[in-house]
Protein backbone atom coordinates (compact mmCIF):
# COMPACT_ATOMS: atom_id res chain seq x y z
CA UNK A 1 0.00 0.00 0.00
CA UNK A 2 2.94 2.61 0.81
CA UNK A 3 4.98 1.67 -2.08
CA UNK A 4 3.87 4.42 -4.09
CA UNK A 5 5.71 7.90 -5.60
CA UNK A 6 8.26 8.46 -4.44
CA UNK A 7 9.19 5.35 -5.75
CA UNK A 8 9.25 4.65 -9.32
CA UNK A 9 6.04 3.03 -10.88
CA UNK A 10 8.29 -0.29 -12.18
CA UNK A 11 10.09 -0.76 -8.69
CA UNK A 12 6.81 -0.14 -6.34
CA UNK A 13 5.17 -2.88 -8.61
CA UNK A 14 8.08 -5.22 -7.84
CA UNK A 15 7.57 -4.57 -4.11
CA UNK A 16 3.99 -5.47 -4.32
CA UNK A 17 4.81 -8.49 -6.37
CA UNK A 18 7.13 -9.66 -3.76
CA UNK A 19 4.71 -8.46 -1.10
CA UNK A 20 1.91 -10.85 -2.48
CA UNK A 21 4.27 -14.29 -3.16
CA UNK A 22 5.49 -13.75 0.58
CA UNK A 23 1.82 -13.59 1.79
CA UNK A 24 1.42 -16.34 -0.49
CA UNK A 25 4.47 -18.39 1.50
CA UNK A 26 2.82 -17.50 4.54
CA UNK A 27 -0.38 -19.01 3.33
CA UNK A 28 0.98 -21.54 2.54
CA UNK A 29 3.48 -22.39 5.65
CA UNK A 30 -0.03 -21.73 7.53
CA UNK A 31 -1.96 -24.48 5.81
CA UNK A 32 1.25 -26.96 5.83
CA UNK A 33 1.39 -26.83 9.18
CA UNK A 34 -2.31 -27.03 10.46
CA UNK A 35 -2.56 -29.96 8.31
CA UNK A 36 0.40 -31.52 9.78
CA UNK A 37 -1.16 -30.89 12.92
CA UNK A 38 -4.35 -32.33 12.10
CA UNK A 39 -2.47 -35.76 10.78
CA UNK A 40 0.06 -36.08 13.64
CA UNK A 41 -1.20 -33.75 16.57
CA UNK A 42 2.53 -32.31 16.30
CA UNK A 43 1.14 -28.71 17.34
CA UNK A 44 3.99 -26.44 18.77
CA UNK A 45 3.55 -23.87 21.02
CA UNK A 46 5.05 -20.61 21.15
CA UNK A 47 7.93 -19.58 23.19
CA UNK A 48 10.86 -22.16 23.73
CA UNK A 49 11.30 -25.72 24.95
CA UNK A 50 7.51 -26.38 25.34
CA UNK A 51 7.52 -23.88 27.87
CA UNK A 52 5.14 -21.36 25.90
CA UNK A 53 2.89 -18.44 27.18
CA UNK A 54 -0.34 -18.61 27.31
CA UNK A 55 -1.02 -17.02 23.94
CA UNK A 56 -4.01 -15.23 24.66
CA UNK A 57 -4.58 -14.70 27.96
CA UNK A 58 -4.74 -11.70 29.97
CA UNK A 59 -1.40 -10.35 29.39
CA UNK A 60 -2.27 -10.27 25.37
CA UNK A 61 -5.34 -8.39 25.96
CA UNK A 62 -3.71 -5.49 28.21
CA UNK A 63 -1.32 -4.99 25.47
CA UNK A 64 -3.74 -5.05 22.24
CA UNK A 65 -6.28 -2.51 24.30
CA UNK A 66 -3.12 -0.32 25.45
CA UNK A 67 -2.22 -0.92 21.48
CA UNK A 68 -5.13 0.20 20.52
CA UNK A 69 -5.11 3.28 23.04
CA UNK A 70 -2.08 4.27 21.77
CA UNK A 71 -2.91 4.16 18.10
CA UNK A 72 -6.23 6.05 17.93
CA UNK A 73 -4.72 8.89 20.42
CA UNK A 74 -1.05 8.96 18.66
CA UNK A 75 -3.02 9.64 15.60
CA UNK A 76 -5.35 12.20 17.08
CA UNK A 77 -2.38 13.82 19.23
CA UNK A 78 -0.90 13.82 15.57
CA UNK A 79 -3.47 15.41 13.80
CA UNK A 80 -3.91 18.22 16.53
CA UNK A 81 -0.37 19.54 16.32
CA UNK A 82 -1.08 19.44 12.43
CA UNK A 83 2.06 16.91 11.65
CA UNK A 84 1.98 15.92 8.10
CA UNK A 85 -0.33 12.63 6.94
CA UNK A 86 2.78 10.44 6.57
CA UNK A 87 2.99 10.80 10.60
CA UNK A 88 0.79 8.50 10.99
CA UNK A 89 2.31 5.90 9.08
CA UNK A 90 5.16 6.30 11.19
CA UNK A 91 3.30 6.02 14.23
CA UNK A 92 1.38 2.95 13.00
CA UNK A 93 4.97 1.12 12.48
CA UNK A 94 6.30 2.41 16.67
CA UNK A 95 2.97 1.36 17.93
CA UNK A 96 2.80 -2.05 16.65
CA UNK A 97 6.61 -2.21 16.93
CA UNK A 98 6.60 -1.87 20.56
CA UNK A 99 3.21 -3.95 21.08
CA UNK A 100 5.59 -7.37 19.57
CA UNK A 101 8.33 -6.11 22.07
CA UNK A 102 6.08 -6.21 24.82
CA UNK A 103 4.20 -9.66 23.83
CA UNK A 104 7.96 -10.84 23.89
CA UNK A 105 7.76 -11.80 27.72
CA UNK A 106 4.28 -12.52 27.85
CA UNK A 107 4.70 -15.23 25.32
CA UNK A 108 7.80 -16.42 26.45
CA UNK A 109 8.99 -16.27 23.07
CA UNK A 110 12.19 -13.33 23.09
CA UNK A 111 12.61 -14.01 18.67
CA UNK A 112 9.27 -11.82 18.38
CA UNK A 113 10.98 -9.02 20.10
CA UNK A 114 13.47 -8.75 16.70
CA UNK A 115 10.94 -7.56 14.41
CA UNK A 116 9.31 -5.93 16.98
CA UNK A 117 12.88 -3.66 17.72
CA UNK A 118 12.74 -3.36 13.76
CA UNK A 119 9.74 -1.61 13.49
CA UNK A 120 9.57 0.23 16.35
CA UNK A 121 13.59 1.72 14.79
CA UNK A 122 11.59 2.13 11.23
CA UNK A 123 8.74 4.22 13.14
CA UNK A 124 11.21 6.49 14.71
CA UNK A 125 13.17 6.85 12.22
CA UNK A 126 9.85 7.98 9.65
CA UNK A 127 8.50 10.61 13.10
CA UNK A 128 12.16 12.02 12.53
CA UNK A 129 11.50 12.40 8.68
CA UNK A 130 8.48 13.94 8.89
CA UNK A 131 10.32 16.91 10.32
CA UNK A 132 12.70 17.08 7.39
CA UNK A 133 12.47 17.09 3.46
CA UNK A 134 12.72 13.54 3.40
CA UNK A 135 9.00 13.46 4.61
CA UNK A 136 8.07 11.88 1.05
CA UNK A 137 10.02 8.91 1.70
CA UNK A 138 7.93 8.10 5.15
CA UNK A 139 5.61 5.69 4.07
CA UNK A 140 8.74 3.97 2.23
CA UNK A 141 11.08 4.03 5.28
CA UNK A 142 7.94 2.88 7.92
CA UNK A 143 5.90 1.64 5.67
CA UNK A 144 7.05 -0.70 2.63
CA UNK A 145 9.97 -1.59 5.21
CA UNK A 146 7.91 -2.75 7.98
CA UNK A 147 5.88 -4.49 5.84
CA UNK A 148 9.10 -6.32 4.50
CA UNK A 149 9.74 -7.07 8.49
CA UNK A 150 6.32 -8.37 9.35
CA UNK A 151 6.24 -10.61 6.43
CA UNK A 152 9.87 -11.84 7.25
CA UNK A 153 9.51 -12.40 10.69
CA UNK A 154 6.09 -14.30 9.55
CA UNK A 155 8.07 -16.13 7.15
CA UNK A 156 10.67 -17.13 9.88
CA UNK A 157 8.61 -17.84 12.35
CA UNK A 158 5.98 -20.17 9.94
CA UNK A 159 9.56 -22.02 9.15
CA UNK A 160 10.16 -22.80 12.85
CA UNK A 161 7.04 -23.84 13.07
CA UNK A 162 6.80 -26.05 10.72
CA UNK A 163 10.58 -27.25 11.71
CA UNK A 164 9.19 -27.97 15.68
CA UNK A 165 6.48 -30.09 14.44
CA UNK A 166 8.74 -32.06 12.26
CA UNK A 167 10.76 -32.75 15.43
CA UNK A 168 8.08 -33.28 17.45
CA UNK A 169 6.61 -35.86 15.42
CA UNK A 170 9.81 -37.73 14.72
CA UNK A 171 10.82 -37.90 18.37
Amino acid sequence: MNSQPPLGHALALVLRIAAAVALAGVVATWFLSAGRARSTGAEPGIGEGGKAGKMFGVGFAVVVVIEAVALFGGIAVLRALDRPEESNVAWIAVVVGVHFVALGPIWRDRTIMVPGVVLTVLGVAGLVMTATSAVAWVPLVSGVLSGVTLLAGCLTAAGRGLAAQRSLASG
